[in-house]
This record gives C-alpha cells, sequence and structure tokens, in this order.
C-alpha cells in the first residue's frame, strides 16, 4: 500500500462492501472526484493497493481525505454519483453537457394547453417532451402536430368561466383554420383535452395506437353517413399515417426499446443513443465525453445511459448495448443482441456514433486545425506503440537519372504540418551509379551525425519512402553506426506507384491502416511531399549539369535539342556514340547534321 496519511488508512480498514458512492478530497477540502461501486471496500482499496498510472495517479496524489455514502442496489449508486457529478463539477470526473442546452415540447398546465418550443423546464405541472438534440426536429414534430390539430398557440390567460361570459374574441388564427376557437367556445373542454391526450401521445411515439382510434372515430362516423366529419379525421389520418412512413422503421415487433453505442477513440468516447417505439426511431442523439482518468468503456456508457435516462425522461424496461456491463438497473434488462432486428438497430446506432465523430472532426479541422493534427499523429502514436508523440517527422527520398547526378531530399513535418525552413537536399557524393540502399545510408549518416555533432534536436520518426530494403540500410545507420533510438517506418507503394502500405519494426510488419483515414492521408502527403522535393532538386541538377555540359557549348543547339537528346538517349555519351540517323530521328536532319558534327569533326 501506498504512502497515506492516517486518517485515509484508518477509513479504508472499515470501508464496508455495500454499493455506495465514494468522493475524494485534496488538502484544501475541495471535492475532486465522485465514483461509484458495487463493493465500496474493494473499489477504493484499489486506488492504493497499486501504482497508477497516467492522470490515476495524478489524483492519488492529491487524495487527501475521503468520504462514502451506502445505497441499497447499483442502480441507486449510478443515480447518486451522477446527481453528486452535475451538483460538485469535480475537477477530475467527465461532465456531461447540461440538458438546458436542448430544447423542449412543452404542454402547458393550462384549462386550455398551448403546445409550443421552449429551452426552459419550469416545475409548474406542465408536460416536457424531449429534449430534442435539434430544434429542426422538433419544429417538424410541432408543424406536424400544427396541421393535424386546431390548436391554440395565443398567451390569452382562457377560463372556462370567462369563455361563458363571452370576453374572448377569436383571432386571425381560427379564420385560415390554424386554431379551433376555444376562446368563443367552438370547442368544448373535454374535446380540447381529447386533442391534447393524442397529441401527448404522437409525441411520445405511439402512433399506431392513435392511427387506431382515428380509423376507428372514422368508420364511426362514416357508417353513421356523417361524411363531413369523417372527411376532417381521414385528413387527420393521412398526415399521421405520412409521417410515420418517412420515419426510420426498424421492425413493428420491437415496442419500447432504448439502444447505446459508441465509437472508442482513446481520449474522445462518442456514444448513440436512440429511442424506439412501435418499431420507429423517434429521438436519436449523439454526442462525445472526454476520458478524464482510465475510465473503460463500460464505465463511460454507464454514466451516459444514467445521465440521458435522466435528461430525456425515458424509462424502458428493455435497454440494447453492445457490451456486457458490470452494473445492474432496477427493472431494467440489457441486451446484447447477436442476430435479427436488434442487431440491425444497434448497427444503425453505432453508424450514427461513427457519423458523429467524423463530423466532429472535419468541423474540428476546420476551426482548430492545430488540434486536428495533434490528434492524428496520436493516432500514429497508438498505431505504432512510439515511446514518444511524433512532433517532428523526417522523410527522405532519392532522385536520379540512370545513375547520373544522383540526389536527395528531406522534409520535416512539425506537429503535422510542413516545416519549409528543416527542408534539406542532398547530392550523392560517395556512391558511384544507380544504388539507392547506397545512396540512402549515406544521406542518412550525413544528416544525423551532423545533428549529433552540433547537439541539435533529433526527429521522433523516421519514414523513408520505400519498403523493407531502405527501412534496414536507414536501421544500420541509425541504431548500429550512430547507437541512436529513433523508430523507422517505411512507405511502400504498390505496382501502381500508390501508397498501400506502413511498414514498422524489424522485422517489418504491416500496420493495417484504412485509405479514407485522416492518418493515411497524411502520411500520403508526407511521402508526396518528400517525392516533390526531391525530384525538384533533381530538375535543378539535370538543368545546371546536363543542361550546361558540352551540348551547352555547341553553337546552334538550344535549350530544347539537347532536352529532347537527353530524354530520348539518356546521357551525353551515348549522344556521343549515336549515328546521324538516331539523332535525326529524335531533334530532325538539320540539328542531327550539327551535332553529329560537333563531336566527329576529328
Amino acid at each position: 500500500m501506498l504512502d497515506l496519511p492516517e486518517s485515509i488508512k484508518s477509513k479504508l480498514a472499515v470501508l464496508p462492501t455495500n454499493p455506495g458512492v465514494y468522493r475524494y478530497f485534496d488538502k484544501d477540502g475541495t471535492l475532486i472526484y465522485v465514483g461509484k461501486a458495487k463493493n465500496l471496500k474493494r473499489r477504493v482499496s484499489s486506488y492504493f493497493n497499486k501504482e497508477q498510472t497516467g492522470k490515476t495517479r495524478l489524483l492519488v496524489s492529491k487524495i487527501a481525505d475521503l468520504e462514502y455514502s451506502i445505497v441499497d442496489s447499483e442502480s441507486e449508486a449510478l443515480l447518486l454519483e451522477n446527481t453528486m457529478i452535475k451538483q460538485y463539477k469535480p475537477r477530475f470526473n467527465i461532465l456531461l453537457k447540461d440538458d438546458k442546452t436542448y430544447p423542449w415540447i412543452c404542454v402547458k398546465n393550462e384549462p386550455f394547453p398551448r403546445i409550443f418550443l421552449t429551452r426552459k423546464k419550469v416545475n409548474d405541472g406542465s408536460d416536457y417532451f424531449g429534449p430534442y438534440p435539434s430544434v429542426r426536429t422538433a419544429h417538424i414534430l410541432l408543424d406536424l402536430l400544427g396541421q393535424a390539430y386546431q390548436m391554440r398557440s395565443c398567451r390569452t390567460p382562457l377560463t372556462v368561466v370567462n369563455i361563458e361570459k363571452g370576453k374572448y374574441k377569436v383571432c386571425l388564427d381560427y379564420h385560415i383554420h390554424k386554431c379551433c376557437g376555444p376562446c368563443e367556445g367552438y370547442v368544448s373542454q373535454d374535446d380540447y383535452r381529447s386533442m391534447v391526450t393524442e397529441i401527448k401521445e404522437i409525441i411520445r411515439g405511439n402512433l399506431q395506437s392513435v392511427l387506431r382510434d382515428l380509423k376507428n372515430q372514422m368508420m364511426d362516423y362514416a357508417s353513421r353517413l356523417e361524411f363531413e366529419k369523417a372527411q376532417v379525421i381521414k385528413e387527420k389520418y393521412d398526415l399521421l399515417e405520412n409521417y410515420r412512413s418517412h420515419s426510420t422503421v426498424v421492425s413493428t415487433t420491437i415496442h419500447d426499446v432504448e439502444v447505446f453505442s459508441f465509437i472508442d477513440d482513446n481520449d474522445s468516447f462518442y456514444v448513440n443513443y436512440m429511442k424506439v417505439v412501435d418499431g420507429a426511431v423517434i429521438q436519436s442523439h449523439s454526442f462525445e465525453m472526454q476520458r478524464q482518468l482510465d475510465e473503460t468503456a463500460d464505465d463511460l456508457l454507464l454514466l451516459a445511459i444514467t445521465d440521458l435516462r435522466q435528461q430525456f425522461g425515458h424509462h424502458a424496461s428493455e435497454i440494447i448495448v453492445p457490451i456486457k456491463l458490470d452494473y445492474s438497473i432496477d427493472n431494467v434488462e440489457f441486451t446484447i443482441p447477436k442476430r435479427g432486428d436488434k442487431l440491425k438497430l444497434l448497427d444503425l446506432s453505432r453508424r450514427n456514433a461513427a457519423q458523429y465523430k467524423i463530423d466532429l472532426e472535419k468541423q474540428r479541422s476546420l476551426v482548430d486545425p492545430e488540434r486536428h493534427q495533434k490528434r492524428v499523429l496520436k493516432e500514429l502514436m497508438d498505431a505504432l506503440h512510439l515511446p514518444v508523440f511524433p512532433e517532428v517527422i523526417e522523410c527522405f527520398d532519392n532522385s536520379n537519372f540512370q545513375g547520373d547526378y544522383p540526389v536527395a531530399g528531406m522534409v520535416q513535418f512539425v506537429n503535422g504540418k510542413p516545416n519549409k525552413s528543416g527542408y534539406r537536399h542532398f547530392d550523392i557524393k560517395t556512391v558511384v551509379g544507380p544504388d539507392d540502399y547506397a545512396s540512402m545510408k549515406e544521406v542518412v549518416r550525413r544528416r544525423y551525425s551532423r545533428l549529433v555533432a552540433e547537439s541539435q534536436r533529433l526527429p521522433d520518426l523516421i519514414i523513408t519512402d520505400g519498403g523493407k530494403g531502405q527501412m534496414e540500410v536507414v536501421r544500420q545507420v541509425i541504431q548500429d553506426e550512430l547507437q541512436l533510438e529513433i523508430p523507422i517506418v517505411g512507405l511502400a507503394k504498390d505496382d501502381r506507384h500508390r501508397t498501400n502500405e506502413l511498414l514498422y519494426g524489424f522485422p517489418p510488419q504491416v500496420v493495417g491502416l484504412k485509405v479514407n483515414s485522416d492518418l493515411f492521408r497524411l502520411l500520403t502527403h508526407i511521402q508526396d511531399e518528400v517525392h516533390r522535393f526531391a525530384i525538384t532538386h533533381h530538375r535543378k541538377k539535370f538543368e545546371k549539369g546536363f543542361m550546361h555540359s558540352e551540348l551547352a557549348d555547341i553553337k546552334g543547339v538550344g535549350k530544347k535539342t539537347a532536352e529532347k537528346l537527353l530524354l530520348e538517349l539518356k546521357s551525353v555519351k551515348c549522344i556521343k556514340e549515336a549515328t546521324e540517323e538516331q539523332l535525326t530521328a529524335v531533334v530532325g536532319p538539320a540539328k542531327a547534321k550539327i551535332v553529329f558534327g560537333y563531336f566527329h569533326k576529328q
């Protein structure tokens, strides 16, 4: 056990094994963490009985006192933990979004209730439905209700007594058929409240029962030959049926369930929540949670389930989840589907979570590109299990022309962005002929022996534009000759010269990457950039070397003629040895005669 204050040791010794909630305080008495436990003694003691890592170690180092509360069940522990986190907002806890940021549909507690959108919940006996993750979703539903039911929207404080006394007059809404006119008694309070009851069922997603009742009413009016009333009901029925047909219907056999899925991306945890009633998804909401400590996936998912069920006011007896959860909730059955409609529903939820993650990352890449790039580099660090964050990456590439004038280029990326001042090009000095491996060894040796000699910063990662062979020659220089510990990766291309593999380790192993991922795009960008840089330097050298060779001294032979000859015949030596007919095929008879005459004048 760690070296602990006596006050904590004494409390640890008497901790009960009941389920409950524990609270940690720092030396100033500030609450810094709230947690739940099925077994308080085992859970709390685990913080102090073993060496912690990362942020959990920081939390333990700041604990000066602890308190706990026992409860009757795991479900109560979940609820109490959630309530305390929202109330005290401890530093080391995950804080979920406040429900006040979302709109609600309110059915006002009035003699003739109004139905409207609000962001404030008032404890006045009114019914609130939601919250809705987007205002647009709520407005679509309100527009439907406005078409199907002529509910009043005015703020007039209607009472039955004053209506009977004739104190109110109908407004324009009545004349354009947007209100049924309760202010002048055109609809009774009982009939009005019947409409409100139907509306509540529609908002809850119970369309099937409402449609069934409307159909019965329509048939009843028709049987009594009251066709005008039957037509009014039919129009309402058609509106609601059309709305249902455009809803996401999963299966009519799934009546009342909640679905939770997630995408776990290291520090970020993306959750999607769906409410399904009578086989249709009536609510879908996605959000992001940021890990504060070393929370497991089921810890985060349980926190999300507890919070959203409180926010949305839904209490289905069945919750579909992708993993087994350690805790139980009273009167709730957790289902992990293996096949059928429930698995399809879980897949739909997971796709929503994945899409939310993609959309959020795109927004951040536009608003905060630096944060986005660091996230991508963190993904690279995790994929390769690098010892340090790859802040500085250097990548090499060779370029030559049939072995003549070989050069190499190196680009440097800092925090995922090109650092042009760190780019370097090299003229190969010790290698004769087209030997890419020897050229790479020379360049890498020159680069890093100089950095070591001048005590300059070394890169966190080296990338070679090539496969296993290139990686091995770089390793020989870095590890065997210079005794440096710099991770080395290789970017291999397919037969169509497209990047298709990331290699790492010795012997090199293929690291799986999605070709449409941000990380793959970054690596491809680095590879393309070093290739461009090396080729650009080689072309300059080509012009300076070849173009200003013996060809430049031939009177009547210009730059374009020299280019054609070199591109076709590859070298000055080959041009010298070519026949006049071969030269004519490249640059025509006049220029060929001049060139041939120059080299064969003796």
